[in-house]
Parts: C-alpha cells; structure tokens; sequence
C-alpha cells in the first residue's frame, strides 16, 4: 500500500543560507525512489508516495540524501495525511476567524510535554498564546511570527533540546492536508 507524506525540511533557502533549489529537491527524492514528488513554495515542503518505510526511516533517508547531494545538514520531519489532517482538525484556536499569519504550527520530531513549557511565563505574552497538540504547538500571535516574542521564549535551545522542530503557517498547514490527500 502507497501512503502520501509531506517532508518538512527546517532552515533552508532562508537568508540565502542552505541553498536547495526545489527542482533539485524533486529529483533528488525521486532517485530514493518516491512517487509523485511535489513541492510547496521554496522553504522545505515536499509531498511524495512510498509503499515502504516509516516517518522516521524516510526523514533519514532523505536528511542523508540532502547533506549528501549539497553539503550541508537540513533536520527533516515526514509526517502523512492522516496526522497532518488530525493536527489540523485539533487546533484549539478559531482558524477560520484568524489571518494565516496569526496561526502556526511548529511540528514536532517527537511527542512534547507541558513540563519543557514550565519555565514560560504565558500570562507575560498575552495576547500571544501557545497550546500543545500531538507532536505539535498551535501558536496564536496577532502580530505575526516575525513579531512574536512568545515564539522567541519557544525556540530557545533549551526548550527545544533534543527535538527536531520546524514551524508553518496555517496557510501551509492546510495547504499540505490538502496536497497529501489521497
């Protein structure tokens, strides 16, 4: 049986810093043997089938592919339509009231707890909020990503320490549910 992934790569083509041209991309996945290989926009997404392997095999396989073919490390996360969909669905902020910018996701390499947010004072951050969800933080901030001090306290090494995490709007969010659909 086929299943449809995403792959989220975090950090590249941003500030023209770890340069990966997404036809490059594409090729490259196809020569691990992927199906149908799309990308989204130019900064790490990328849908493709496979009939073998498992999230965590296919993102080291094609983290090593990367660091391979351009010389550098990218983290990678590969998560199917059924999970993207469930994060979706689960987000407990009012998604279609809110402008994309407002709304992220910071997907996960694995399971998170309340007690690595204990040190977050949130009441501070208001009108900022965070929420966690299955390997995944649902990120309110009215002002936008790029003005959020609530997602500067979130990504301190030490609250991150151990995880591969990467972030999307909410626009991307849906835009991967649909593009993984099979």
């Amino acid at each position: 049986m086929t299943t449809t992934y995403a792959a989220l790569l975090r950090g590249i083509n941003v500030g023209g810093a770890k340069k990966v041209p997404m036809a490059d991309l594409r090729t490259l996945m196809e020569g691990l043997g992927h199906g149908g290989v799309r990308t989204y926009l130019q900064s790490g997404q990328a849908v493709f089938s496979c009939a073998h392997g498992d999230e965590d095999s296919l993102a080291t396989g094609l983290a090593a592919a990367i660091e391979k073919q351009f010389g550098f490390g990218v983290d990678v996360i590969v998560r199917d339509h059924a999970y993207l969909k469930r994060v979706a669905e689960a987000c407990p902020f009012p998604a279609a009231e809110l402008e994309a910018k407002q709304l992220h996701v910071t997907y996960f390499s694995a399971p998170v707890d309340a007690e690595r947010y204990a040190e977050i004072d949130q009441a501070a951050h208001l009108p900022e909020e965070f929420r966690l969800g299955d390997r995944a933080l649902y990120l309110y901030a009215p002002e936008g990503l790029g003005r959020s001090k609530l997602a500067e306290a979130l990504s301190r090494p030490r609250v991150t320490k151990g995880l591969v995490a990467t972030t999307r709007n909410w626009n991307t969010v849906l835009k991967l549910v649909e593009m993984t659909r099979p």
